[in-house]
Parts: structure tokens; sequence; C-alpha cells
């Protein structure tokens, strides 16, 4: 069954004489103007979707601060992208490509507009951050009060906190919710654009140009990213209540770990794009013929062709999944294909918050960092791919052979990963004995010492300040401050002695850190562009091992398990082991576990680099497999069509040769 106004009903439907105007038809569809309009339009959607996406992974610390949720809860925020995906996407690859494709996604990205909305609505529901500190701000603007130093008003205070949690003041519902739910929206939305862009691409453009085109496009849908982190690093710089607060009564910096940038604002932008990217797709037709006039000229029955209703599509489901799903090539394809996805998923999640805890560094400057020179390599690695699909006409065993090597050589340049990383900041209590203890065995108990064991500290409390002898500790009343010098941004505490004092945040890391970040964010930008070399020709593999029928369907068939056994578990699974190397936990003010405050970074380091590349490993290791069971169809064909060819002598006279040649 071909689909109305599809090439494939057009040229067959043509008789044999015709074989010259055919050839000027193929011709003229390489260049067909229709076509570079789709492509623009569909480049655009993919330009907002990655860009919302970027922006999404970028907020991953914000959202986990704002919330008080740990790495695991924030994992399946993340993951619910796939989940709203996977409802659909098969539904809408099989059915969608029998109507109009356009129109279809189009209201997919109208959906994805509005999901990307309803995740920056909490902000506005929500009371405004409050995060623990030393410093009270009282009716006077140029006043602070110390109330978590070491005196008698400590006890006090930790009672006021729990009568007012008692009374229901602190305590708020979890609209985290939310976020979740406008994520799953916007995966919803996004199932259309893939498999119908891809699909409608292939079959419009000629062969060769088909992985150029598609190259062309994940090319400008990279740029998004670029754009994404971008405004994920102006917003991580914002305080979340931008405009309504005084931003000099706001003691901490973007470097302190309850630091809380404008994270809903980046939606509300990315949203409206998405929504604007969405209009012109309602305009385009449903098909491409390359001369309308002369298309229903030659073809007068496609005028009176008869639809196919849904019953009648939905009856060849059935057999067109099992013919898929019984192609071993494309299950041993699709199987190596889930490993590696699971790494790819938790890169992408993760590294941000990775370079925050490892090297120290704000989540604004790790946002533009990754932003100016992750995304350009990547662009132009696809960008290429393509361009050399198309110069050296690389065929299905080419395209499978290029994906892997350029997979290898990546695996390889993310060795030396594992000798960048800094060590902990030195917090006293938690990872070094305060002075005069042996070791830190205990956090709980070991924030507490005989210098502060007086003092009453509430040990959910993480208001770090930095000592002179270098080491932070958890809290002023912690460190045995009794008295505050100064106010906002400059504030200091002293000891009733008068010869120690403590400044405002945590201590800063070894000076060697800085340097170390950017040799890391180098080499992953080279190991980034080597890797997508490969990925023109790792996304042609998926429409060549199938047949022309089932392009569609291989597509939305892999995005769908791809989603489900690696977009939606290894962000929570990835969540949870990150969760296991927190060494201090933050706490809600009215009881409970909220978001980690400092991490093992050697475990963290090992864990994220020693899994993420363990999953690519084994995941090349079965695409060589299925190389190699492409190699021998290759062969088994070759052999077949020879043959056939010398069968020929056989069946015919030698006048009947003449005429067929």
């Amino acid at each position: 069954m071909t689909e109305e106004g599809s090439p494939e009903g057009f040229f067959e439907s043509r008789p044999m004489e015709y074989s010259d105007s055919n050839k000027k038809t193929s011709q003229a569809k390489c260049c067909s103007p229709s076509l570079k309009i789709f492509i623009g339009v569909l480049a655009f959607c993919y330009f907002s979707k990655s860009m919302t996406g970027a922006y999404t992974k970028s907020t991953i610390t914000q959202i986990e601060r704002r919330f008080e949720i740990p790495s695991s809860t924030v994992g399946i925020i993340n993951g619910s992208f796939e989940m709203g995906n996977l409802l659909v996407i098969t539904v809408v690859s099989y059915f969608g490509a029998k109507f109009h494709r356009p129109k279809i996604i189009g209201a997919g990205v109208l959906l994805m507009g509005i999901g990307t909305l309803i995740m920056a609505l909490p902000h506005f529901i929500m009371d405004r951050y409050k995060y623990d500190t030393a410093a009270a701000h009282t009716n006077d603007a140029d006043n602070f009060t110390v109330r978590s130093t070491c005196s008698s008003d400590t006890q006090n205070t930790v009672q006021q906190l729990v009568s007012g949690c008692q009374k229901g003041e602190e305590e708020s519902s979890p609209t985290w919710v939310i976020v979740l739910l406008g994520n799953i929206i916007r995966g919803i939305g996004e199932a259309s654009i893939v498999p119908l862009g891809m699909s409608f691409i292939d079959d419009y453009a000629h062969p060769e140009n088909s992985a150029f085109y598609i190259g062309c496009l994940h090319t400008l849908g990279v740029i998004g990213p670029i754009f994404g982190y971008s405004l994920g690093s102006l917003c991580a710089r914002l305080y979340v209540d931008i405009g309504l607060v005084d931003r000099e009564s706001v003691t901490i910096t973007p470097q302190d770990s309850r630091w809380v940038g404008a994270w809903w604002l980046g939606y509300v932008v990315s949203g409206l794009l998405t929504l604007l990217a969405a209009l012109p797709l309602w305009f385009l037709p449903r098909a491409l013929p390359e001369n309308p006039q002369t298309y229903e000229l030659d073809n007068p029955s496609k005028q009176h062709k008869h639809t196919p209703s849904i019953t009648e599509i939905a009856k060849d489901f059935g057999p067109s999944l099992k013919r898929l799903l019984t192609n071993k090539i494309y299950l041993l394809y699709l199987v190596s294909n889930v490993v590696a996805f699971n790494a790819f998923v938790i890169v992408i999640t993760y590294t941000p918050k990775y370079l925050e805890q490892q090297f120290g560094q704000s989540a604004s400057k790790t946002n533009f960092l990754i932003g100016v020179t992750s995304i350009p390599a990547v662009a132009l690695g696809i960008f290429l791919s393509g361009w050399i699909m198309k110069r050296f006409k690389l065929d299905l065993l080419g395209s499978a052979r290029m994906s892997f090597f350029t997979a290898i050589g990546a695996l390889f340049l993310t060795i030396p990963y594992f000798a960048l990383s800094c060590e902990n900041t030195d917090v006293a209590g938690v990872t070094v004995p305060y002075q005069g203890s042996v070791e830190v065995q205990n956090i709980s108990s070991d924030v507490l010492t005989s210098c502060n064991a007086d003092c009453g500290c509430p040990d959910f409390q993480w208001d770090p300040v930095c000592g002179q002898n270098g080491v932070t500790y958890i809290s002023p009343c912690h460190a045995g401050c009794s008295f505050t010098r100064g106010t906002g941004h400059n504030m200091s505490w002293g000891m009733s002695a008068g010869n120690s004092s403590a400044v405002l945040g945590q201590c800063s890391r070894e000076s060697r850190c800085a340097i170390m970040f950017y040799i890391y964010l180098a080499l992953e930008s080279f190991a980034f562009f080597v890797y997508c070399l490969g990925t023109v020709p790792f996304f042609i593999i998926s429409l060549r091992i199938v047949d022309p029928e089932l392009k569609s369907l291989s597509v939305g068939m892999q995005l769908l398990v791809l989603r489900v056994l690696g977009g939606i578990p290894a962000p929570i699974y990835f969540g949870a082991l990150i969760d296991s190397t927190c060494l201090k936990w933050g706490h809600k003010k009215c009881g409970g576990r909220g978001a980690c405050r400092m991490y093992a970074t050697e475990t963290f380091r090992f864990l994220f680099l020693g899994l993420v590349n363990c999953l690519r490993l084994l995941g090349h290791i079965l695409l060589w497999v299925a190389i190699i069971q492409i190699n021998r169809k290759v062969q088994n064909d070759k052999r077949k069509s020879k043959d056939i060819e010398l069968q020929e002598p056989m069946l015919y006279g030698p006048e009947q040769q003449n005429t067929l040649t």
C-alpha cells in the first residue's frame, strides 16, 4: 500500500515509454523548492525542540534545589519526556505516515509549546524561595541580625521553626509534579517530528541526497542547544525571584549550593518560540509533487484514488509490525542502540551536574561553556557526517562501518577523563575532622565537637562559612562564631576571643581546578566531534535495513524502544547512584530530606565515567556483531544477483536477449 501522492505510487503508474520523463522528474526531485521549504521549517522545529531539551538539562540542578528533591526524583522528571513520547510514538509513526504528515508534525510542535509553558507554571503559584542562612534580614534594609551563631538564641530559633511547621506554615504541595506533567506533554508532542519528518524527506529526496538533507537538518537542530545552554547560563545568574526581592538582601552567590536561578524564565522563552515554530507547518501541502500541473494530467487516476480508512490501515499494522520484529539484523541493531543510548542519556543529563561538582564551577559558567564548546563541535561533526555520506555515496555496509569506527574513536578519547578531577573542599566534620579529632566517622555527629558542643547548633542547617584556617564549616554556629560584622555579601563572623574569623561561603577550590575544567571541556568537545561523524550513518541504518514501506514504523519503533529501555530508566537509576555519593544532605524546614549539598567527588567520578564507558563498550560490541550480519546479507545478495545473471542465457534465446538489451 502506497500513500496518495507518494513517489512510489507516482512512478509505478507511469508506462515504460515515459522513462526519459522519469529521469527528468527524478533529477528535479533533488532540488525541489517545496522540499527545501519543508526542510527549512522542520529545521526550525528541530531548533526549538533541541533548545528546550538543552535548557531542561541545564536546569536539573536548579530544579533539584528549588523543590528540595533528590537526584533520583529529578531523574523521574527528566525521564517523563520519554514517558510521554512512548505513549504515542508507535501509533503516530505508523498511522501518521498514511495521512497529512506536515499537519500532524505541526500539531505535535504546538503541543510541545504548551507543555513547555506548563513547566514554568510552578514558579507563579509557589511562595518565594527561602534558604537557610545565619543572617536574618530585618525591616531595616541596612541591618542584618544573626540567628544561628553560637549563642543561647539558637535553641529558641530551632523551637520557633518547629512550632511554625506544626502550624503548617512552611509545608507546601509537591508542585514539581506540574513540571513533570508539562514534560510529559512535551514528549507527546515531539513524537511526530523525527519519524514523520525523516521519512517525508527520504520519500521525496534522491537517495544519495537524503543523507545529506538529514545531516543538514540535524546540524541546524544542534544549533538549538547552543542557545539552550546559553539561555540556561543567563537564567542561572539571575536570582529565582528576580523583580520580587532586593538583590542586595540575598546573601548567597551562584557558587553556593543553595543558589537557585530563574529556572522558569527559559521555559517561558522557549515555549513561546516553539509555538511560533508550529505555525508554518499548517500551510504546507500533504505531498510534494515536482510539477503540480503535469502531475494531475499524467495521473488522472490519482485524483479519484480511494483514501484508506483508519480501519483498513489498522489491519496492516499487525503484519507490518511482525515483518519488522522478525528482521534479525534490525533487532540486533536495536539492542546495540539501546545499550549505547543509556550511556548517551546519562551524559547529556548529568554532565552539567558532574562538572559543577567535580570542578567547583557555578551552574551559569558550566552551562555557558558547554554551549560554546561542545555544541559547535557536535554541529560540525553532524554536518561533515552527512557530507561524507553524500561525497562517497556510502551504502548500508559503509554507513554501519563508519558509525562503528567513529564511536570507537570517541570512546578512546574519554579515557583521560578519569585523571581530570579535583579534591573535595575541606569541610569540618564532613570531609576532614575538626582539629583534635582523629577522623570523620559519622557526619551527623562529627559536625559537632567540643568547640561548639554547647552552642546547640542544628544539624540540619547548611550555611557554610570559610574559616581563617582554610576549612569550611557548615554554619557559623558550627565554626563556634559568636558575633557578626558587615552586611550582605561582605558579612563575616568572629569568635568572642577575637583571634579567629570566618567569611561567607565555602572556601575556594585549589587553583588547578580551573585548568582541569578547561582541559576536560576541550577533550569532551573533540570526543563529541568524532562521535558525531557517525551520526547520520547511524540514522540511515534504521532506514536501509528494512523494507521501504516500513521506514516510518522502523524509526518509530526504534524511538519507542530507546525511550522505554533507555530514556526513562537511565536518568532514574543513575540519579539514585548519584544520591548514594552524597556526603551532606539538606533538610526541609518541616522535616524530610532535601537536596544534596555536597558529594564525594571521587566516587561520583568513577560512577559517572565508569558506567558510561562500560555501556558504550557493550553497545559497540553489539554493533560490530550487527555489522557482521549486514556484511553476510550483502554478500548473499551479490551471489543471488550473479546467479540470476548466469541463468539468463538459459532462459532466453539470442533474439530475446538482444530485445531485452
